[in-house]
């Protein structure tokens, strides 16, 4: 299943991370010279951003402070997407396409509830949506870094099956893993909320995706919650 071909985004080149300066800006080697890079990702990326890393970048227009934009980066399992503002249209057509076991009649977008914009509402659903980068240990683990957006949004969520209303955080794997668990240390605050939700009834659901060759984001199947049992204990304990 295709959900976004990225050589529609515009011109695409390739260059080398040669140093990330702050949360969005980056320094890259492209054909000799070093340019300025756009970083559409404020996680840590630590295991990602790494110096000569080789980055898929996306030409900016002229006039703005960067000369590209940051699309993905090559890990050893091939290209990883780094660039959280395409992540809503993926997941649109994630969706649309029956990544939630039904394909919905209707898809709202940017849906205000309380203090908070959720990210879609499809059929009777409030959706929430994050985006998961961080692999150690083999699970997918999220946050990667403090997140009070996030703490937010679960609340809200918590709320609206207080109401009544059909609620669910959904997880888009940009990376495969055995499964899916809160990081245990990043943000011990959006660990208890997280698990506070599932105990209101809040569902959870994930999907993985990849870039293929051909530069094309394609769905690679269901991202599941790991159970406790002593395998995920034995890899928790080993993360920081």
């Amino acid at each position: 299943m295709i959900l976004l071909d990225l050589k529609t985004l515009g011109p695409l080149t390739t260059g080398h991370l040669k140093k990330r300066h702050n949360r969005f800006l980056a320094t890259a080697i492209v054909d000799g010279q070093t340019k300025k890079v756009h970083i559409a990702d404020t996680g840590r990326l630590e295991e990602i951003l790494t110096p000569r890393r080789e980055l898929l970048l996306l030409r900016n227009r002229p006039g703005l402070k960067t000369d590209y934009t940051l699309i993905a980066a090559k890990m050893e399992e091939g290209w990883v997407l780094v660039n959280t503002k395409l992540h809503s249209q993926i997941a649109a057509t994630a969706i649309e396409q029956g990544v939630l076991g039904f394909k919905p009649k209707t898809l709202q977008k940017e849906i205000t509830f309380g203090q908070s914009r959720l990210d879609f509402k499809a059929d009777d659903i409030f959706i929430e949506l994050k985006g998961c980068s961080l692999v150690q240990k083999g699970l997918c683990l999220f946050p990667n870094a403090p997140t009070t957006r996030g703490v937010k949004h679960l609340k809200e969520l918590i709320e609206l099956k207080k109401q009544g209303f059909q609620a669910m955080l959904l997880i888009m794997a940009l990376r495969k893993c055995s499964c899916f668990l809160p990081h245990p240390t990043r943000d011990k605050e959006f660990e208890r909320i997280f698990y506070e939700a599932l105990e209101n009834g809040v569902e959870f659901r994930g999907f993985f995706i990849r870039v293929d060759e051909n530069l094309e984001v394609i769905y690679d199947g269901e991202l599941r919650l790991c159970r406790k049992d002593k395998a995920a204990k034995a890899a928790m304990s080993q993360i920081s």
